[in-house]
């Protein structure tokens, strides 16, 4: 049997999905991405001499930041209680890693939350540095774990 379309309504439209009789429960998330730079942009990072300031800092919490409004860019997300968020960020040789994990105890999940998280921690990234490089890429910007919820617990292979 065909799975139906749950963000659509009996005449095929747009609907947001209503949770309201679903019981709160405990929820998290967890997404990567990775911002790949020149030498020249891992030097200024390692070196903290960047132009605009510190970069990890403005990124991590544009990534916060973006978890607790994604509802507002999300049109089909649901306004959620974002009761935790974390962003981390390692600075590599090719660039930099991204990881945000979101939680909350409220009627749906976090997904959106984690990959809106790490998008714009990413895209702070790309503003701070594209002085010094162009050609900064944002890619593979992925959910890696998530637990709670009717779909239980999920784990990237």
């Amino acid at each position: 049997m065909e799975q139906p379309f749950t963000h659509l309504d009996d005449a095929g439209q747009a609907r947001m999905v209503d949770v309201t009789l679903k019981l709160p429960t405990v929820r998290s998330a967890t997404a990567t991405g990775f911002v790949r730079c020149s030498p020249e942009v891992i030097a200024a990072l390692r070196s903290g001499s960047a132009p605009k300031g510190d970069v990890l800092a403005v990124a991590r919490i544009a990534g916060i930041q973006a978890a607790k409004r994604t509802a507002e860019l999300i049109p089909l997300a649901h306004v959620i209680g974002v009761h935790g968020a974390s962003v981390d960020l390692a600075v590599r040789d090719e660039g930099i890693d991204v990881s945000a994990t979101v939680r909350t105890a409220d009627r749906t999940g976090v997904e959106m939350e984690a990959f809106t998280a790490v998008s714009v921690a990413a895209l702070a990234i790309v503003d701070m540095v594209k002085g010094i490089d162009k050609a900064v890429t944002i890619t593979d910007i992925r959910l890696v774990a998530k637990s709670g919820g009717k779909s239980g617990d999920w784990l990237r292979a």
